[in-house]
């Protein structure tokens, strides 16, 4: 990890510099992290750097002098002739922009931007650059050196295209709400840290205004002293609440993102990330169409919930789908659908727990059980449904089979070992930095096929490996797959379980075929599979 933190502050100037300011400050060096575990919360004076794909970074830092803080490390405009440039560049690219055609979407207006920006700048090596002064005053290209290149660049897509200022915080996985009021009063509620003060600031209220109405413009809700409390939904999905003016405001324009998208994430944009293989989603799709318990795994943040929904349209649309969560989470497409709540606030008798919910859910037969997340006695009962034939989804905490297997053994979950081959199938998915990026990829995949006393252990197979340096998916259980065989083909009927591969080969041509032919809306994807289910391969709106 030190060789990382020394590789991101070489490619990043301003991480460096800001290191090598705190540390004369404070003396004392951040501990870099790629990606953070929900075991982080028990610091009590958290020195974190964690990157969010550069040139950003976060600090989470707090002392017993300063209260815990979250502080965005980012390029920034340090002086006024710095801002003078940049003004100076914003303007010709102004000039050129009405005679660029209007892009259809931010990937394109990225491309035309940058083009537009290689037109009006030009790089010039460090030591014979003129001063901001001199430069200011010229006429051609403006000259800039490879750093400043990087940095206006960057500045310009994340203004222009991004949301400004709050761009960091919205990339940002681990953060859920991001609460604004006034122009120096930026907080964010952090997974693991919960509520934190932000370095996010703007000059004053009259610059928020215009922060706010410019955003709102964007979202096709104005807002305005006469209409000051508007409510609306950013490109992403993320929700927006905002309270204008001063007069209602006291203390200044405010609002409230709740970052959160309506429509789930399709398999096939998940597949075209890189997440996991078209391979390794149709293994899943035969799991779930054969009733098999399957776990999401992973660490905070690591894009478990969203994989979750995105494998739900694989279940047969006639099952009949209980979710029990916390918070609402989980999207089912399906249309007998029962979502659950747990309710932790009032008087002791009246609150429900996840452990109710799942009780209650068992007493109305469903198909599937669903599970947010499990954290802790619940888990019993969850294995309890699996015993009595229901198929069990659920997210949990653990980075690897052993550490799942082990937090399910020991307190306060308490699963025995011998009853873990009610679980079938363990997907571990991480987040994991690399080559400047912040990238989500599912590392591996194992079957769960029993305990044995001869080895007083669970007995796992991989299915599927992730393989770092080439980032693909290798599919290790070809021909050696427990699911598949002993479980699925025999279901299925298969006179020689061997022909499941077959199957797994079809599925998985249908979704390369969607991902070729850009087929990546949720609710299209969900056609597809569920004509399938259907018609067969008629179903489909392409030959196979």
């Amino acid at each position: 990890m030190v060789d990382e933190f020394k590789n991101s502050m070489r490619r990043n100037p301003h991480l460096r510099r800001y290191v090598e300011n705190f540390k004369k400050t404070y003396l004392k060096i951040p501990e870099f992290m790629i990606s953070l575990s929900r075991e982080l919360k028990e610091l009590k004076y958290p020195n974190i750097i964690y990157p969010i794909g550069d040139p950003i970074f976060i600090h989470i830092f707090g002392s017993p002098e300063v209260k815990t803080k979250y502080i965005v490390i980012e390029p920034r405009l340090e002086t006024h002739e710095e801002k003078l440039l940049y003004k100076k560049i914003m303007d010709k690219l102004l000039e050129y922009a009405p005679y660029e055609d209007s892009p259809e979407d931010d990937e394109e207006f990225e491309r035309v931007l940058t083009n537009m920006f290689n037109r009006v700048t030009k790089v010039v090596e460090n030591k014979k650059k003129k001063s901001i002064l001199s430069r200011l005053f010229s006429t051609g290209k403006i000259e800039l050196t490879k750093y400043e290149r990087d940095k206006f660049l960057y500045l310009l897509k994340r203004d222009l295209i991004g949301l400004g200022v709050l761009e960091p915080i919205k990339r940002d996985p681990y953060i859920e709400d991001i609460h604004v009021i006034g122009a120096h009063a930026c907080h964010i509620v952090h997974k693991i840290f919960d509520m934190l003060p932000t370095n996010i600031a703007w000059d004053d209220d009259r610059e928020l205004a215009d922060y706010l109405k410019n955003l709102c413009e964007r979202i096709g809700r104005p807002v305005s002293d006469a209409n000051p409390i508007v409510d609306g939904s950013l490109p992403d999905g993320s929700r927006i609440n905002i309270i204008y003016s001063t007069d209602v405001s006291l203390k200044g324009p405010s609002f409230t993102i709740r970052k959160f998208t309506e429509v789930p994430i399709s398999i096939t944009q998940i597949i075209s990330w890189g997440t996991m293989s078209a391979q390794t989603a149709a293994y899943l799709w035969l799991c779930l169409e054969y009733g098999m318990s399957i776990f999401i795994c992973g660490e905070t943040a690591s894009g478990k919930t969203t994989t979750l929904n995105a494998i739900l349209p694989f279940i047969k649309p006639k099952s009949k789908i209980f979710s029990c969560e916390d918070t609402a989470e989980v999207k089912a497409p399906h249309p007998v659908w029962q979502q659950l709540l747990t309710r932790e606030r009032g008087p002791e008798e009246s609150r429900v727990t996840l452990f109710d919910l799942l009780r209650a859910a068992l007493r109305s037969r469903p198909n599937y059980i669903i599970v947010g997340e499990i954290r802790s006695v619940e888990g019993a009962v969850a294995f309890q449904a699996m015993q009595t034939g229901h198929p069990v989804l659920s997210t949990f905490h653990a980075a690897n089979i052993k550490k799942m297997i082990q937090r399910l053994n020991g307190e306060p979950i308490n699963i025995p070992l011998t009853f873990m081959d009610n679980l079938n199938v363990a997907l571990f998915q991480l987040a994991v930095y690399t080559r400047g990026k912040l990238l989500r990829r599912v590392v591996g995949v194992e079957e769960i096929e029993g305990y044995y006393k001869e080895v007083d252990g669970v007995i796992t197979r991989r299915v599927f490996e992730w393989d770092p340096r080439e980032d693909t998916h290798v599919f290790t259980g070809l021909n050696n797959s427990y699911i598949l065989e002993d479980k699925i083909a025999k279901v299925a009927g298969y006179e020689d379980v061997r022909e499941i591969y077959n199957e797994l080969e079809l599925r998985t041509r249908i979704l390369e075929e969607m991902i070729a032919r850009k087929i990546f809306g949720y609710y299209e994807v969900l056609d597809i599979i569920w004509n399938f289910y259907e018609k067969g391969l008629e179903g489909l709106p392409f030959q196979i």
